[in-house]
């Protein structure tokens, strides 16, 4: 029978899957697996595993055989230094032959990755190395001042550390199974809240394969790109470790993020398959800088937060495909997704797509009881035996398509009336005026909730645009439905995943409320 990877159709992904064919794709097995050794060591030596697009205009590719080089190396440089199987391994670099160096590396001796945003300060960088203790902290040249607020054995991660490892051997086997712990992953919260790791074993490499074929739409052949950080879900298994698992060349940001630099990118690797946050499509449409590219795009995907439809409709007809949205959790996974590349499951607009193979879904109300068709509840995944709730609102239509309302505590309950933010953002988002919004619910005596909305504007002109925008939304939701209050600002709170963070507009909001009062 042929492999998952052959089959493209949403009525093939139904007929053919199974747990048991996923392994398949690997050369391991669940007594012998190791995550570095099925994403490189498998792989022709010449053909191009990375290309890495910096933000100041340069690129550069990075051949399987370095990659497999340099963390044979890397492994026996940790063993060298005496650390164990099961050891922890802080690494804080961007997107570099460094990074990947210490990635595959450390997971090849055994011990465990912790991948960390660069983006972090002393205080998030602390509290994370606080919570999985590791031995050494693999760290940026441009983060060395924060080696003095730290008590771990740090490494800086340049052309030094490189140098070093040539004294090493480059040949190393792994001895990993697929119960072995592999990677800590921290998910996108705030810095101010307690940090949690999400413990991956080697075995999440084939259960991430899902998300890859069904999801992302990743198949051989594939020039693949996910410009998110490696630090973050997105950008580590989906944007790097499931495709390279295929043996497929894939692409990354490294850098401030900035639209015109991942055209140019997209445009130099003639990427035929692109999975971004939903924020860099609308940034690439606020720019208009993408007719002129000629660029080789045959899937598109999208993640992190909803993408509005003036945007989905824009990157439709500017790059000839429909985005389709990836759905999931860092504690979960992937669940439901549009399947790019499935001809038999066209993208609906605004919709979150179908359940991935083997995944049951089903929405709920506050009782526990499913909800019909059209009917907004909390979206759960029936996982060992019991429902666990996503903390999602969501409702299908009459054909299996899943919809997003929201988060969970997003939900604006206003004179009775139960409004979702999400929705109203999405109309906002069409105003010509409008670059960004962020909608919450804050306290109102008489409602009990008023919706207020946080524009960045287009332009400077903001005098008459508060009510403008407000009979925009009313025209196009309900009466009733629209920001009551509208406050105009210049930059909106982001997780660093790049998803609006409402829950820090609501924290400040309660704030400025209380100092009023």
């Amino acid at each position: 029978m042929p492999k998952l990877t052959d089959y493209i159709k949403y009525s093939d992904a139904q007929k053919y899957f199974s747990k048991e064919a996923l392994w398949e794709l690997f050369d391991g097995n669940k007594d012998e697996l190791n995550i570095a050794s099925e994403c490189i060591d498998r792989h022709p030596r010449l053909n191009t595993a990375i290309r890495i697009c910096y933000e100041k205009g340069k690129s550069r590719s990075i051949s399987f055989g370095e990659l497999i080089d340099n963390s044979n190396r890397f492994a026996n440089f940790l063993k060298y230094k005496g650390l164990k199987k099961g050891d922890k391994i802080a690494i804080m670099l961007d997107p570099s032959l460094e990074f990947y160096t210490a990635l595959f590396g450390t997971m090849k001796a055994g011990c465990v990755a912790v991948p960390l945003f660069t983006a972090f300060g002393p205080d998030g960088l602390l509290a994370r190395i606080e919570d999985c203790q590791p031995k050494l902290l693999i760290l940026a040249p441009e983060k060395s001042s924060l080696i003095s607020k730290i008590n771990l054995e740090t490494i800086i991660g340049d052309e030094t550390l490189l140098k070093e490892l040539c004294n090493f051997d480059k040949e190393f086997v792994a001895n990993t199974n697929s119960s072995d712990m592999a990677m800590y992953q921290y998910t996108s919260g705030t810095s101010r809240e307690l940090p949690e790791a999400v413990k991956h074993r080697h075995k999440a490499i084939v259960t991430v394969m899902i998300a890859a074929l069904y999801a992302t739409g990743v198949r051989p052949g594939d020039k693949y790109m996910c410009p998110s950080s490696p630090a973050w879900g997105h950008g580590l298994w989906h944007g790097t470790l499931a495709p390279l698992a295929l043996g497929v060349e894939i692409a990354t940001y490294s850098g401030k993020f900035h639209p015109g630099r991942l055209l140019e990118a997209l445009e130099e690797f003639e990427t035929t398959n692109l999975s971004a946050a939903a924020t860099h499509y609308r940034m690439m449409r606020n720019l208009g800088d993408s007719e002129s590219r000629d660029l080789k795009l045959e899937k598109l995907s999208f993640t992190g937060e909803p993408l509005d439809t003036e945007t989905a409709i824009w990157a439709k007809k500017q790059f000839g495909h429909d985005v389709c949205s990836i759905y999931g959790s860092t504690e979960v996974g992937v669940i439901i997704a549009n399947y790019p590349g499935a001809k038999d499951l066209p993208a609906r607009l605004g919709s979150l797509g179908k359940p991935l193979p083997g995944c049951k879904i089903d929405i709920q109300d506050a009782n526990g009881v499913s909800c019909t068709v059209g009917n907004i509840g909390e979206i759960k995944l029936f996982k060992n035996g019991t429902w666990f709730p996503v903390k999602d609102l969501g409702s299908f239509d009459q054909d299996g398509y899943y919809f997003h309302h929201g988060r969970a505590d997003d939900v604006i309950i206003s004179a009775g009336w139960t409004m979702s933010a999400v929705e109203i953002e999405d109309v906002l988002l069409k105003h010509t005026a409008v670059e960004e919004a962020a909608v919450i619910g804050v306290p109102d005596e008489e409602r009990g909730q008023i919706v207020k909305a946080f524009i960045i504007t287009k332009s400077n002109e903001k005098t008459s645009l508060v009510k403008e925008l407000q009979a925009f939304t009313r025209e196009r939701l309900s009466l009733h439905e629209y920001p009551r209050l509208i406050e105009f600002t210049d930059t909106l709170p982001k997780t660093p995943a790049g998803k609006v963070n409402r829950k820090a507009l609501r924290e400040s909001t309660n704030k400025d409320n209380k100092r009023d009062t």
